[in-house]
């Protein structure tokens, strides 16, 4: 079961980087809209996405969801 809920905080964590880059809420306004999660989380949630971009598998699904979303 841990491994499901790593995989569910991270896809929390990228979809809180792309709401934090592609739209013009505040913190506080994406954590509410993902889980209720207070403003600092939806903020280290953006900090450590930025923080793993050199890692290719990432980059390349954040890339992908972001064609997805913004073509």
């Amino acid at each position: 079961a841990r491994r499901g809920a790593e995989r569910v905080a991270l896809a929390r964590q990228i979809a809180m980087y792309l709401c934090r880059k592609h739209t013009n809420a505040s913190y506080q306004e994406i954590g509410n809209a993902l889980g209720g999660k207070d403003h600092t989380t939806a903020l280290n949630a953006f900090k450590r996405i930025e923080e793993r971009r050199d890692e290719i598998d990432l980059r390349k699904h954040i890339e992908e969801l972001e064609r997805l979303i913004l073509d």
